[in-house]
């Protein structure tokens, strides 16, 4: 099947998907229920792209085909920041902080840990982005730590709280976040795509970039810009949804055999928007809301992880 077929098929079945989300089993209410729903669409499809081109983008800086930006160390700031609001303020936390003001301030927090982060490791060696790596893993696994001490100490009751933001859900995001949300993705996929064919050369490696006169360091430094804005923002949403980046950019990879990212981009957002609508109607229609759409992709993209690392090792 030819590239464009292959287009084509991932955009039906996304329509499809979407249309079932949106009709099935409509109550009598409809109006409601579909305005309801229209907006959890829009939100997964927003989320879906984010993950997907913050992932594949990464992935193409990194040269590794396993790794994701939770590896740097977003999702434990997110995680952390959650757990400390919670363990001073206890059950007044949403009295304190609007949910406007917690997803502000996580978005923040998240980008000045990234912004240190570059600050700093750039200021190195040759070797900058596998050391910004082992920062960011160091200083994630820090913050998970902390995080987990923090929600052992604090009262049972307060921790249901914590609970809730641990695990991805469509069903909390509030309208106005929504238009934040994707004013900051428009704006980032905008300065990305003005230079999408960097990233071909990007991933010829360093050395190549560099003899192609390719501004590598800067060009990585604007990607990396960009990618700790989208997991910021794709975070601070809905919450973490730490292997949904492994499993669709491989995915991508087997159905699209090309290196030109302006064809694997657009491919790997359609592939992320069908793993997130038929994972949230699994949640709604099969599980009846009895678990989340994380805990779901965690367990299929956690199982894709182990046979992609059995793979590397046969090879």
């Amino acid at each position: 099947m030819s590239i464009p077929n292959k287009i084509f098929t991932l955009v039906l079945i996304t329509l499809i998907l979407s249309g079932l989300f949106l009709f099935y089993k409509l109550p009598n209410n409809w109006e409601y229920a579909l305005e309801r729903r229209s907006f959890k669409v829009a939100s997964m499809l927003i989320v879906s792209c984010c993950i997907a081109y913050s992932s594949l983008v990464f992935q193409t800086l990194t040269n590794n085909k396993i790794l994701t930006p939770s590896i740097m160390g977003f999702e434990a700031v997110y995680l952390l920041f959650q757990t400390l609001i919670v363990f001073v303020y206890g059950d007044k936390t949403f009295q304190v902080i609007k949910n406007s003001d917690n997803f502000f301030i996580s978005i923040g927090l998240m980008m000045l840990f990234a912004f240190l982060l570059f600050i700093l490791i750039f200021k190195r060696g040759k070797s900058n982005m596998y050391f910004l790596l082992l920062i960011g893993l160091v200083l994630g696994t820090l913050f998970g730590t902390v995080s987990s001490f923090l929600q052992l100490v604090i009262d049972p009751n307060e921790f249901l709280i914590i609970e809730g933001q641990m695990f991805a859900s469509f069903n909390k995001i509030n309208t106005d976040l929504f238009w934040y949300a994707l004013a900051f993705m428009i704006l980032s996929f905008i300065i990305g795509f003005r230079q999408i064919k960097n990233l071909d050369v990007i991933a010829l490696g360093k050395e190549a970039a560099v003899n192609l006169g390719l501004d590598y360091d800067k060009t990585v430094k604007l990607y990396l810009f960009i990618i700790a804005v989208l997991v910021a923002v794709s975070t601070a949403l809905v919450g973490p949804m730490t292997f949904l980046g492994i499993l669709v950019t491989n995915l991508t990879y087997e159905l699209f055999k090309t290196y030109k990212h302006s064809i694997l981009i657009p491919a790997c957002c359609l592939v992320s928007c069908i793993a997130v609508l038929g994972g949230q109607f699994i949640v709604e229609q099969v599980f009846n809301f009895n678990t989340t759409i994380s805990i779901i992709i965690n367990f299929v993209g956690g199982i894709y992880f182990m046979f992609l690392l059995l793979k590397a090792k046969k090879i």
